[in-house]
C-alpha cells in the first residue's frame, strides 16, 4: 500500500492518527508506505506518527525526516509485518521555497523472499519532480547494484501517467496498474473525496505478478486524507515458474 496522510489531518480538518490506522487495518496490507507524516511537531500534538500507526497495526518500521521544523520532523516511513534493514535514506534535490523531499530505501525479508522497498514523495514543479526522478534512477538508488528484483518503487509522485516522471521509472519498472486488464486499470486517489488524477503510484520489477489494485471508497478514507490510500495485491514469483510463489500484499 501507498498512502499520502497528509499529517493525518484529514478534510474535516481533524487530526485523527488512528483513523488513518483504521483504514490501513481494514484493507490489511502486508508493507505499507506512507508520505507526510509528523513526529513530534506541535501542529498534531507532539505525536510521533510513525510509531504510533506502526505500533497500532503492530508493524515494523522505519521513518526518514525529509524536513526538521520547529522541534520536529515531517517525512516519509515504511510499515512491514516482517522484518526490515534500512538501506538508504535521503533527501532529493528540492526548491528552496518548497519542502524538502525525500526517499527511504528498505529490504524486507518476505518468508525468503528478500524485496527492495523504496517509498518517495516527489515535489510539485515539473523541473524540479524531472531531477528527482534522475536521481532515483541513478547509482544511489534504483540503479545501484544492490537493488536487485523483486524491488517496488511507490508514493506520491505528484505526476500522471503522461509526465516525464511516470516515463523516466517505466524505463526500469513496470506501473502495477498496467499489469491489470484494461478495465480495472487507472484507479485514481486524489483529491480524496472526487478523485480524478492519478499521482500516487506502486511501480514493480521483475519477478512480481500483479493480481489486483482496490482504493477505498469509504467515507472515512475520502475524509482522512487529502489522498486515497491505493493497495496492490501481488505475487512474488519463484526463480523458476510462477507456481510455488508466495502472495503478499503491499
Amino acid at each position: 500500500m501507498t498512502y499520502n496522510v497528509h499529517s493525518c489531518i484529514g478534510n474535516d480538518g481533524k487530526n485523527l492518527p488512528m483513523r488513518i490506522a483504521k483504514i490501513i487495518a481494514g484493507m490489511r496490507p502486508d508493507i505499507v508506505a506512507l508520505q507526510e507524516l509528523d513526529v513530534g511537531l506541535t501542529r498534531t500534538g507532539c505525536v510521533d506518527q510513525a510509531e504510533l500507526i506502526a505500533c497500532e497495526l503492530g508493524m515494523y518500521f522505519q521513518f526518514h525526516p525529509s524536513l526538521c521544523i520547529q522541534d520536529g520532523r515531517y517525512g516519509n516511513a515504511i510499515l512491514s509485518r516482517y522484518p526490515i534493514r534500512p538501506v538508504k535514506a535521503g533527501g532529493l534535490p528540492s526548491r528552496r521555497k518548497e519542502p524538502r523531499r525525500g526517499a527511504l530505501w528498505v529490504e524486507i525479508d518476505l518468508k525468503g523472499h528478500s524485496i527492495q522497498v523504496i517509498n518517495t514523495h516527489l515535489g510539485l514543479t515539473p523541473v524540479r519532480r524531472r531531477t528527482q526522478s534522475q536521481m532515483l534512477m541513478g547509482p544511489e538508488w534504483l540503479g545501484n547494484e544492490k537493488c536487485k528484483a523483486p524491488t517496488i518503487l511507490c508514493g506520491d509522485m505528484n505526476a500522471t501517467q503522461g509526465s516525464y516522471v511516470y516515463h523516466n521509472f517505466s524505463q526500469k519498472l513496470t506501473d502495477a496498474q498496467m499489469l491489470l486488464p484494461v478495465r480495472t486499470r487507472k484507479r485514481h486517489t486524489w483529491p480524496s473525496i472526487s478523485p480524478f488524477l492519478r499521482l500516487d503510484h506502486v511501480f514493480v520489477s521483475q519477478g512480481i505478478s500483479v493480481r489486483t489494485c482496490r482504493i477505498p471508497r469509504s467515507m472515512d478514507a475520502k475524509m482522512a486524507s487529502d489522498h486515497l490510500p491505493l493497495l496492490v495485491e501481488a505475487q512474488i514469483l519463484d526463480s523458476t515458474e510462477a507456481s510455488g510463489s508466495t502472495a503478499t500484499r503491499r
